[in-house]
Formats: C-alpha cells, structure tokens, sequence
C-alpha cells in the first residue's frame, strides 16, 4: 500500500517526530503507546484511501476515518472523542490546517466506581494468612510487597504509573510523606499513615536487596503496571470480591472514603494531584444516601448556631 501524498508529506515520520516530541516532554508511557497506536491506525487508513492528494483530501478521509470507527468498529463515543483530540493535535505539530470543520464529539460522562470500606479491608488482607513474619523465602517477601502496593495504592491515591516509578529517596519516613513526580512533571506530597509506615520499613528490612525503586520483583527489577493490574486481580479473587478491581479503582475508593469522612474537597485535589477541581468532583462523587446524610448534617449544624445566637442575643 502506498500513497504519493503521503510521502510527499513524510506523513510517518511526521508521526515518529511527534511521538518523540511528546516524549521528551514527558508525557507518561501509557500516553505515547495511545497516541502511537491512534496515529498509525490512521495512517494505515489512508494507505486504503484513493482520492487523497492534498490537504483538502487528508481532511475528507479524517472524516471518513471517523466515519468507520463508529459505524464498521462500533467504538464508544469516548474512543471516538480521543481519537479526535489525537489527530487534531497531531494536525497542529504537522501544521496541517483543518480550521474548525472538524468538530469534537462529545464524551459521555460515567463516574468511576469504587469499593466500600469492608471490600478495601478485605482486598489488602486477602493473603494475610499465607504471610508468615518469621520467614524470609521468596514468595513470603512478595506477598509482603503485595500488601504493601495494595495499602500505598488505597491510602495515598497513587496512579499505578506513580506507584512503580516511586523510589525509596522520596520518602519522608519522619514526616509520613512521600514526594510523587505525577503527570506533566508535575511534583505533589501525599502522605500516609502510621501503620503504612510500619508496613514500608518491614518490606524493606526484609526484601534484602539494594534498588532505588521500592518495589522490585524476585530479579530485582522494577515492577510493570501489567503485574501490579494482575495481582489486584487475584487478591479480588481470593477476598471473594465479584466485580473488577483495578489501580484506578482504588484510588477512587481513596478519594470517595475521604470525601464520606468530612475531608474538604480542594484538599482531596491536592492529594491527588489534579489542576482542576471539576476533575476531583468526578472522582469523588458520592452516593446519593451520604449526600443527604452530609446536607442535613450541615443544614442541623446551621439550624443550631441561629438559635444559640438568637438565644445570646435575648439574653437567655
């Protein structure tokens, strides 16, 4: 397959700069794969098109392009906004000019879910009595680090990204802090507990290798984001738990159980690092049961406080 405007163009290696451009900008490993599999999926589609000889023809197929993800491939209407967002951001880099024509759909809206209390608790112990404290062999130091992830994951709100990057440097084990290097080089501190602490400083005392990266595998390497997916997997498994557990899961259980015990949201924000308040509202939504429960507890409070300054003021 080959089209002569294409190579005019250098279409391809424009699609190799770009990458690499985001790339050296830091963007996240999971990002470059999405924008490099979209991009090349779209250049495979226009090695099929006939009648594309310029920039006018490479706007039509774009359209065309869309046109077949969402009526031959069936794609959700979010997949359909990405793809879009990708290839006018590609567009840009390539200075290909495609004005305003070519409109972004909309993305439908689905809050995440999350685990209640009990489902956490169970999650992170499911393999506790398999974990023998006396012992040092191999798949007791694992299920120790297993833990471990489970418990950062849940109590920090860690992306699973931050999570196997995290080196041991960063931890302000004084202060219960840890400093995260998040989205966009953006740098945050979250913090954790007591019991966190106590937990981090036995898997390292016991891991029994030298790794700036907290978690490593048996070979001492660094954790992928595949395994840390498939462990959770198997934890909600043997903690009889039905539905599907992920990373992201837990760090909206994070949010949702901070945000149902009073937390104040822009704290929460901070927490887990998002510039934009209405990206922490959607992850923090709560069910409709405490909503109610956290409005009549504020319309009692302010209920109490007219009548203690009614009664101060009569001098009751």
């Amino acid at each position: 397959m080959s089209n002569e405007y294409l190579d005019e163009i250098g279409f391809e290696d424009l699609i190799e700069d770009y990458v690499l451009e985001m790339d050296i900008q830091s963007y996240s490993e999971n990002t470059l794969k999405t924008y490099s599999s979209i991009l090349h999926s779209f250049h495979k589609f226009l090695l099929t098109e006939k009648r594309l000889n310029d920039e006018k023809g490479l706007l039509r197929s774009f359209k065309k392009y869309l046109q077949h993800l969402k009526r031959d491939n069936q794609v959700s209407q979010n997949y359909m906004y990405l793809v879009t967002v990708v290839i006018k951001k590609f567009f840009e880099f390539a200075e290909i000019e495609f004005k305003e024509e070519i409109k972004v759909p909309k993305r439908t809206k689905s809050l995440p879910k999350s685990l209640n209390e009990q489902e956490v608790y169970d999650l992170i112990h499911a393999r506790d009595s398999k974990y023998d404290p006396e012992k040092n062999n191999p798949q007791n130091i694992s299920r120790l680090r297993n833990k471990l992830i489970l418990t950062l994951l849940y109590s920090t709100g860690l992306r699973v990204s931050e999570l196997i990057k995290l080196q041991v440097k960063y931890i302000d084990f004084d202060e219960r802090t840890i400093r995260i290097r998040g989205k966009g080089e953006k740098d945050r501190i979250v913090i954790f507990d007591e019991a966190t602490h106590e937990l981090i400083q036995e898997y390292l005392e016991k891991r029994g290798v030298e790794n700036k990266y907290l978690f490593v595998n048996q070979r001492n390497k660094k954790l992928t984001s595949r395994y840390v997916q498939y462990m959770i997997k198997e934890y909600a498994a043997d903690a009889n738990i039905e539905r599907k557990v992920t990373p992201h899961i837990l760090r909206h259980s994070f949010a949702t159980h901070l945000l149902k015990n009073g937390v104040d949201i822009r704290a929460i924000q901070q927490l887990l690092g998002h510039s934009n308040l209405s990206t922490t509202q959607i992850y923090t939504s709560v069910d409709m049961h405490t909503l109610k429960d956290l409005y009549d507890d504020a319309m009692l409070n302010r209920d109490n406080n007219i009548r203690k300054n009614r009664e101060l003021k009569s001098g009751v």
